[in-house]
């Protein structure tokens, strides 16, 4: 799969990612919500075993130099439910990148793929949150004290959604 955006192609991984995806990988702030950061081997094993032979995630990279800042999970859950999660480098935070990318995944997950729902969770209620939001999906749910954070406190679990009949409400009214 290839989506280019203003400032991105969004693309299957390769194996020579590997780097660009460890910089994301192995920072610890990035990692902050997600489990500790990765060595480089565990990174590469990720890489190969999930990201190319499953093809679990999409590759989010620069345009104009090809650099991957960031992964997107994109999923199936079965029966047209898909599974939407990211990640992005910390040195490209707060530019649009995340919302860039996934906006324009979802889309084409909606028109070209037929999907009929993408769900996200998260427990980081702040920057994540937001971001489900600005993609408009719409809140289904909080588990209390249902998962632990890379720390072991538990921490509640969001759950956020969006239907392609949202996606299409929201293209007829622009």
């Amino acid at each position: 799969m290839l989506i280019e955006t203003e400032r991105l192609i969004i693309r299957d991984f390769k194996s020579d990612d590997a780097n660009d995806l460890h910089e994301i990988l192995s920072d610890d702030e990035t990692m902050k919500n997600c489990e500790p950061a990765y060595n480089f081997e565990k990174t590469q094993k990720f890489l190969e075993e999930f990201c190319i032979a499953k093809q679990g995630a999409f590759a989010a990279a620069l345009k104009d130099s090809g650099k991957v800042i960031g992964y997107i999970l994109f999923n199936s859950w079965g029966d047209d439910i898909y599974e939407m999660g990211w990640i992005f480098n910390k040195k490209y935070w707060r530019q649009g990148y995340a919302y860039e990318a996934c906006s324009e995944l979802m889309a084409y997950g909606f028109r070209e793929m037929n999907v009929h729902k993408v769900v996200a969770e998260t427990i980081d209620a702040e920057k994540s949150v937001r971001l489900m939001e600005k993609l408009g999906m719409k809140r289904e749910g909080i588990q209390r004290n249902q998962a632990k954070d890379r720390f072991g406190n538990w921490a509640d679990l969001y759950f956020y959604g969006k239907l392609r009949s949202d996606n299409q409400k929201e293209a007829l009214s622009q």
